[in-house]
């Protein structure tokens, strides 16, 4: 398949106006499925179990089985829209979506349809440069998710090509809510930015109310970005495609400009936009064609007999209101204030998806500067040599504890940089990593000492170039103390004992 053909971004918003649309599904952290008693995968005690263990006759769709809806399912679902600014429905109802995929043992969804548990709210983001767009949220409804496909025998791990196809029913209904936006007007050359900052949101917002843990690239958080252009002065809308499942949030960036380049250069030829979904290419950087879009109608919803109506008591809306988190806009500035970050340090952190670690970190008990430091630096490093998220590899705890040992003098930077490696590899907490590899600062002044008379021996005339004020000559001793004591020196410490031997 050829490549696409762009046009120009900026010449592309001269002559189009781009109209946004969201879709990001999150999958919700409960024990259990959404209407099943089988352990839910997306529960971080149950990230690596073997394919089809975590199943019931429900999620399999075996004649006779009925579905139970799960509670601690609703009560996140309503707290996720209270969140979100939405009103919270006296009344819901659940609905069949049909359509048939190997994955889907019912041939059906059991989603929501017309009566969604909340509607009609708003979300405010924040872009790099500090304005703050409001994004309108049309609904925010639950359902199950579907199985997972694996594609065997072709070179893009899509079913075109491939010899076999393997089914996996851990997924099948693994509970989800579906948030999706009213069309975003007005998003003009920022278009991506409000796209990647608008999922960063929806993501700060979740992992704030602690119901998934909103890992992209596990699909706990997945987005869909509906991206349709009209020339400039029309009012009726443009045909919109659907990209889907972009699994970062630099992606969801990366496709919306994509899709806007390549919109615009069909219609400036005089082509025709069709509405479908479209594959994204993290690879390439570029989508592809799915399916063609199907409308509501083609689903065929109906109620779903076998559930009642969801009704929360005002009593339970209320509590869950009581309890919910800052917004992300206020809980940013609040945290920027707070640390005394410049705006390139702590925009630094968001970007990197690390505000919640570096929060966790400070209140572990380390500065917001070494905090920052940490994971900005060593621990993202190595994250992204393993292909790792930094989240993945230490806690806030014990990379606050590894802080704490640098602030006591038990270890100098580099010996900290070892035992964070120590840490990372299993070792233990870094309290551990010290003890195990021998690698605490060496503080008896006797053996610091006896060093540094060996490297004096060796070259005697630097005692005498010191004497004489070249104090820079200390170097090279604390150097040779430093490689005898493997590193297990403090360099200033070193340095003092030099300069008083000098004196005597």
């Amino acid at each position: 398949m050829g490549r696409d053909k762009l046009m120009d971004f900026d010449e592309a918003l001269e002559r189009f106006e781009p109209v946004l649309g969201f879709e990001v599904h999150v999958e919700l952290n409960t024990r259990t499925k959404m209407f099943s008693a089988a352990p839910n995968p997306a529960h971080s005690a149950n990230h690596d179990a073997a394919p089809n263990t975590l199943v019931a006759p429900v999620d399999m769709g075996l004649p006779g089985a009925l579905p139970v809806v799960n509670e601690e399912a609703v009560r996140a679902s309503i707290s996720l829209g209270l969140a979100l600014g939405c009103r919270i429905a006296p009344s819901s109802r659940f609905a069949r979506k049909n359509y048939f995929y190997p994955d889907l043992g019912k041939n059906y969804q059991i989603s929501q349809y017309d009566e969604p548990i909340a509607f009609e709210g708003s979300v405010e983001v924040e872009l790099e440069d500090g304005t703050v767009v409001t994004v309108p949220i049309e609904r925010a409804h639950m359902e199950e998710d579907a199985g997972k496909l694996t594609h065997v025998g072709g070179s893009t791990g899509r079913i075109q090509g491939a010899e076999y196809s393997l089914v996996d029913y851990n997924r099948a209904g693994v509970p989800l809510v579906e948030i999706v936006t009213k069309p975003i007007f007005g998003a003009e050359h920022r278009a991506p930015d409000i796209a990647k900052a608008y999922v960063q949101t929806i993501r700060d917002i979740i992992l704030a109310l602690g119901i998934s843990d909103a890992r992209m690239e596990r699909g706990n958080l997945r987005c869909d970005a509906n991206v349709s252009l009209r020339p400039r002065g029309q009012e009726r809308l443009g045909t919109r495609t659907e990209t889907k499942n972009v699994n970062s949030m630099r992606s969801v960036e990366r496709a919306v400009r994509y899709e806007i380049q390549r919109q615009a250069a069909i219609l400036a030829a005089g082509g025709t936009i069709i509405q479908e979904t479209r594959h994204w290419h993290e690879d390439t950087g570029t989508t592809s064609p799915g399916r063609p879009k199907s409308d509501a109608d083609d689903y065929r919803y109906f109620p779903e007999p076998d559930l009642l109506p969801v009704a929360p008591a005002p009593s339970l809306i209320d509590e869950l209101r009581a309890g919910l988190p800052e917004q992300p806009v206020v809980r940013r500035r609040r945290l920027k204030a707070d640390w005394g970050f410049a705006d390139i340090e702590f925009r630094g952190v968001v970007n990197a998806g690390l505000l919640g670690e570096v929060e966790a970190t400070v209140a572990a008990g380390a500065t917001p500067a070494a905090a920052r430091k940490w994971w900005m630096s060593e621990i993202s490093r190595i994250a992204n040599a393993d292909g790792r998220e930094p989240g993945e590899l230490v806690t806030p705890a014990q990379v606050a504890q590894l802080q704490r040992l640098v602030d006591e003098g038990t270890l100098t930077d580099k010996l900290a940089r070892q035992v964070l490696e120590g840490v990372i590899a299993g070792e233990g907490d870094p309290v551990d990593v010290v003890a195990s590899r021998g690698l605490a600062v060496v503080s008896d002044d006797t053996a610091l000492i006896a060093a540094i008379d060996d490297a004096l021996a060796a070259q005697p005339d630097v005692l005498q170039k010191i004497r004489d004020g070249k104090v820079q000559a200390a170097g090279a001793v604390i150097g040779a103390v430093m490689k005898a004591m493997r590193g297990q020196a403090d360099a200033a410490r070193v340095r003092e004992l030099i300069l008083e031997r000098a004196a005597q």
